[in-house]
């Protein structure tokens, strides 16, 4: 491996030591604290929350809503593909950042819309990192690893690592992944609804406060999608790592 794969591979690994902590006590205090916030968040928003989800699912595997018209594969050195990536993450910021800050400035009804709105920037997002790093987004096996990452991103801190192994192992269970219509049977749909819902609900909830909906829910989007970027560029780092070790090995 060159010297830029060296450093990526360093920097994998304290990316992971970290991600691996166990459970904090703020973690189990604010699992406790958002238990009491679900209850004051109107019912019409966790409907909202939850049919978007399920519609997102369904589009990400079944549908080509997220996916480039050219379909065109990169081939990149690894340094490029992060370099495109960190191009991504600064205009999808961007773009979430506004597409809160017209949604949070409209009250109650147009916050709700900011819900699905910003879901599909974050699968356009995920779509396009995945591109960036050469991966061919038109065999559904790439478009579960995207929903994989999604799952990791909003998962419970205490199934952190069981998410963390879905992404680690998937070069080794790529060949024997369930079939499209198996996840869609067996997906958990409350699991992955509540921990979405838990992770946006707090700051998502103040955006609904009229005045103040606009900055919150800029830089709330703003925030998203800087932590979703960090998160999907590693999960993909660690993929071209992996297939890189490989062929040496071979």
């Amino acid at each position: 491996m060159g010297t830029y794969e060296n450093q990526v591979q360093q920097e994998l690994h304290s990316w992971q030591v970290e991600l691996l902590k166990r459970p904090s006590l703020w973690d189990r205090s604010s699992k406790k604290i958002q238990n009491k916030v679900n209850g004051f968040i109107p019912a019409k928003v966790h409907d909202v929350v939850t049919k978007s989800i399920k519609s997102m699912v369904h589009a990400t595997l079944l549908g080509s809503e997220y996916t480039s018209k050219k379909n065109e594969r990169l081939s990149l050195s690894l340094r490029d593909s992060d370099k495109r990536a960190d191009v991504l993450i600064t205009t999808y910021k961007r773009t979430a950042a506004l597409e809160g800050i017209g949604t949070g400035a409209g009250g109650l009804l147009l916050s709700l819309a900011d819900f699905p709105l910003l879901l599909s920037i974050k699968m356009k997002f995920l779509f396009a990192i995945a591109a960036a790093y050469g991966m061919d987004v038109r065999d559904y096996r790439e478009r579960l690893f995207i929903l994989y990452i999604f799952q990791f991103a909003y998962g419970s801190p205490f199934r952190r690592e069981e998410l963390y192994q879905r992404i680690n192992d998937y070069h080794q269970s790529k060949e024997s992944m369930p079939s499209k219509e198996d996840y869609l049977t067996g997906i958990d749909w409350q699991a992955l609804q509540q921990d979405y819902r838990d992770h946006i609900d707090l700051a998502k909830l103040l955006q609904l406060i009229p005045g103040f909906g606009a900055i919150v829910g800029g830089v709330v989007n703003y925030r998203f999608i800087e932590s979703l970027g960090k998160l999907a560029k590693n999960c993909y780092r660690l993929r071209f790592i992996q297939e890189l070790q490989n062929r040496i090995s071979e």
